[in-house]
């Protein structure tokens, strides 16, 4: 998914994010233990003697999955002259889901301190170790006669609000349509400043198209991109149903760009 560098090109769309299902975990209370849920915690009522433990919710009004509850309950009593005293320690872990949006997952803003540009007016950007290893691809390309271009990298959620809902206007798309080509702001890994979008300079009409996979250095990229840290996010006929980009790829050639985009 590119921004064009001419008006010559089509309307840019971006590629969805694999579906991450989740799984929300719940412990069942105990009979002899009955709890009283609130807004900021539970109370156990043991026996005359009680406990507070505090839960974290999120914020008022904000409904998260959980993909794990953690529960762990100990009790211990002590008998003095006046009085039988238990306390009780629940400590519950609160995980909340990765978060998605139509498929999408989110993504961070790179920070602007982190991105070297590509191009001579800086337009096409990239996280620094996303952009060396991009550049020595190119050189290693341009030797074997494959001159690769890129034609979008990094982008703010403001670029992909016009590319979602601007778009989507246009084309009288509903939201689930507009999100099989194009994700939402805030939730592309154009965001992360590790994803670009590549061409053949020599193959121009191709560019951001289906038939960029039948020009000489999609080949090449197929064979050799993986040497620099670089994979194609989507193939076609994907488990995750979305329009085949072969012109996108994700650099995770290291450990930051590795957790970014297979972190659960």
């Amino acid at each position: 998914m590119n921004q064009a560098n001419d008006g010559a090109l089509p309307p840019i769309d971006d590629i969805p994010e694999a579906r991450r299902d989740s799984q929300a975990s719940t412990g069942e209370a105990k009979s002899s233990l009955p709890w009283i849920l609130t807004g900021v915690g539970a109370i156990a009522v043991l026996s005359g003697g009680w406990a507070i433990s505090q839960v974290s919710l999120g914020p008022i009004g904000t409904a998260q999955p959980m993909v794990g509850i953690v529960n762990t309950l100990s009790l211990s009593q002590t008998t003095n002259d006046s009085s039988d005293v238990i306390t009780a320690t629940v400590s519950d872990q609160l995980v909340p889901a990765q978060r998605t949006l139509l498929g999408h997952k989110a993504y961070d803003e790179a920070p602007v301190s982190e991105l070297t540009a590509l191009t001579a007016d800086g337009s096409i950007r990239l996280r620094t170790p996303a952009a060396e290893k991009f550049q020595a691809m190119v050189d290693a390309a341009r030797r074997q006669r494959i001159t690769l271009v890129p034609l979008s990298g990094f982008r703010t959620q403001e670029d992909q609000a016009h590319l979602f809902f601007d778009i989507k206007a246009e084309r009288s798309q509903l939201a689930v349509q507009r999100a099989e080509v194009s994700a939402p702001p805030g939730y592309s890994e154009h965001h992360s400043g590790y994803a670009i979008d590549i061409g053949d300079a020599d193959e121009p009409e191709t560019h951001l198209t289906a038939e960029f996979a039948e020009t000489a250095a999609f080949e090449w990229l197929q064979e050799n991109a993986n040497r620099y840290g670089f994979e194609m996010t989507f193939e076609a006929d994907n488990d995750q149903g979305v329009a085949y980009e072969p012109w996108h790829w994700r650099f995770v050639g290291d450990r930051h760009s590795l957790e970014t985009f297979y972190q659960e």
